[in-house]
């Protein structure tokens, strides 16, 4: 293009970002940031989501979070996607926590909390084992008026099932039924597998049945289990 005299546009150097953030090559990607600057284009929130998470997939979050804190130093406005990247990168590196007191922080901001921010840290919560917490930011997220979806009880199922409360795991299919919300071939794996390792074969045996009453097909997993 260059030996062209056809000068990129930011859609072509965005594009050229996100290919090196994903080789791993944070150094090329900043100097196609560079290169915005000196061609005279200006950032948009597509560049600046695109470098955070090129940070984040290459396991440096700390950095990630560095060059959130600049460009919000200068002006510039992030959006839903961006912390969504942040609170995900955050609890890949098994930083829960931070992640929680940063959802909390943003529930004062122009930016908002989804279901998707809420689903990834209740996620970290129940892989640490803190169902308690998680079944806690699950209410306060019904409390605020963003309704779960399956994925954010798919995550509260398993991670009492991994602390052994499986009337709990139960009690939450039930809820999701009656919130007309679908269970999936996850949630159902997710309690036979917990029921067979109890020794409750009989109970695994009618979970099996349900998944089929519901029009679910089992995959290799569930026979498996």
């Amino acid at each position: 293009m260059d030996f062209r005299a056809i000068t990129p546009d930011l859609v072509t150097l965005n594009i050229l970002i996100n290919c090196f953030c994903h080789l791993g090559d944070m150094g090329s990607a900043f100097s196609a940031l560079t290169k915005i600057i000196k061609l005279g284009h200006q950032f948009d929130v597509i560049t600046l989501n695109t470098v955070i998470k090129g940070f984040c997939i290459n396991n440096k979050v700390r950095e990630a979070l560095e060059f959130h804190d600049k460009v919000r130093a200068l002006g510039f406005q992030l959006d839903e996607v961006t912390y969504g990247i942040l609170i995900n990168g955050i609890c890949n590196i098994g930083h829960t926590r931070d992640a929680f007191v940063l959802l909390q922080k943003l529930e004062n901001e122009p930016v908002k909390p989804d279901v998707v921010m809420y689903n990834t840290v209740i996620d970290g919560l129940c892989k640490d084992g803190l169902v308690i917490e998680a079944k806690k930011l699950f209410s306060k997220m019904i409390a605020m008026g963003i309704s779960p979806d399956v994925v954010s009880f798919n995550s509260l199922i398993h991670g009492f099932c991994c602390v052994h409360q499986l009337e709990e795991a139960t009690r939450l299919l039930n809820e999701m039924i009656e919130g007309n919300i679908k269970p999936d071939i996850f949630t159902f794996n997710i309690l036979i597998d917990a029921l067979c390792k109890q020794g409750r074969a009989g109970e695994a045996q009618k979970m099996l049945h349900m998944l089929l009453e519901r029009g679910l097909k089992p995959d290799i997993v569930t026979y498996v289990l």
